[in-house]
């Protein structure tokens, strides 16, 4: 069965984000319970890149922050996101991140046929000082997601 794409510049990239996931999860899916607990970076300040089960709850964390942002800036109800998904096993971090690109692409319910100008021209300035449009902030989500499984694959190995 061949996927249809969705129309529009948003469309195209929560198509790619939505890829981005895919992969991801297709990783996840081979890691066992113990590998996904494990700490693999005692020693990182980051706490959010101790083991694979905290590095997907930073995943979804921040796929919430970013679909919210989005929501925010046009006026839209929004949701608090957590600091804990409680993601104890690969099997619940791929129903989150599922969770999580619902919640983004409901997002985009009303704005799939916004134009170049619009998405180019909403600015939104990020808590980490960064000023993102709505396209920029798409492609940092989808970024966001290739390297963290990159680090993923680098701690199997």
């Amino acid at each position: 069965m061949i996927k249809p794409y969705r129309n529009g510049p948003l469309g195209a990239l929560m198509d790619e984000y939505e890829r981005a996931t895919q992969e991801l999860k297709t990783v996840l899916k081979i890691i066992n319970q113990n590998d996904f607990i494990k700490i693999v970076d005692p020693s990182t300040k980051d706490p959010d890149c101790r083991s694979i089960q905290t590095i997907i709850n930073h995943v979804v964390r921040s796929g919430y922050g970013y679909s919210n942002y989005i929501r925010k800036q046009f006026g839209d109800k929004w949701i608090e996101r957590k600091d804990n998904y409680k993601i104890n096993s690969p099997e619940i971090a791929c129903d989150q991140l599922n969770k999580m690109l619902r919640y983004t692409s409901e997002t985009f319910d009303n704005k799939w046929d916004l134009s170049l100008d619009n998405i180019a021209n909403t600015k939104i300035i990020t808590t980490w000082g960064q000023t993102y449009d709505v396209e920029q902030l798409l492609e940092h989500a989808i970024v966001h997601i290739l390297r963290h499984r990159r680090q993923i694959e680098q701690f199997r190995m």
